[in-house]
C-alpha cells in the first residue's frame, strides 16, 4: 500500500447545488416561484424538485420522506432555520416591494426592510419551513 498522497490528484470541489428538506413541497415552490425560481409545472407532487439559476448553480427541495429514505433517524432541526438564501431586488423600493408582496401573501416577515450599517437595503422573510430568504440591494 502506498502511503504517498503526491500521487493523488487533489480533488477541488465545486458548489453546484443548495439542497432544502421541506415538510411541505407545495408550499415551498410557491413560495419561491415568488422570487423568481422557476419549477416544471407539477413539481408539486414530486419528492424531489431541482431547478437550475441563469448562473448555473441548482437549487433543490426534498420533502421529509424522502430523506428519511436513506437517512431513517432524520429529524428536522428545532427552532429556526439555519439556512439564509439572499435575493437580490435591484434597489431599495425593490427589498421593499418584494418584502410586503410575500408578507400580504401570508408569508412571516423576520426582519422589515431597515438600512443595514453594511449599506444595503435589507429583509428578511421565512419561507414555509422557517428558512430565510434575505432580500437585500
Amino acid at each position: 500500500m502506498n502511503s504517498d498522497s503526491s500521487s493523488t490528484p487533489r480533488v477541488t470541489p465545486r458548489l453546484d447545488l443548495i439542497g432544502i428538506v421541506t415538510s411541505d413541497m407545495a408550499a415551498s415552490l410557491a413560495f419561491y416561484r415568488r422570487l423568481g425560481l422557476v419549477f416544471a409545472p407539477g413539481s408539486e407532487e414530486s419528492p424531489h424538485v431541482e431547478t437550475t439559476l441563469p448562473n448555473g448553480l441548482r437549487v433543490a427541495f426534498d420533502t421529509e420522506a424522502t430523506i428519511r429514505s436513506f437517512l431513517p433517524d432524520w429529524r428536522p432541526p428545532a427552532g429556526s432555520g439555519r439556512l439564509g438564501l439572499a435575493f437580490h431586488c435591484g434597489t431599495a423600493e425593490g427589498v421593499d416591494a418584494v418584502h410586503e408582496e410575500l408578507v400580504a401573501a401570508g408569508y412571516r416577515s423576520e426582519a422589515k426592510p431597515f438600512d443595514a450599517p453594511w449599506g444595503q437595503r435589507y429583509a428578511v422573510v421565512l419561507d414555509p419551513d422557517g428558512n430565510g430568504a434575505d432580500l437585500f440591494a
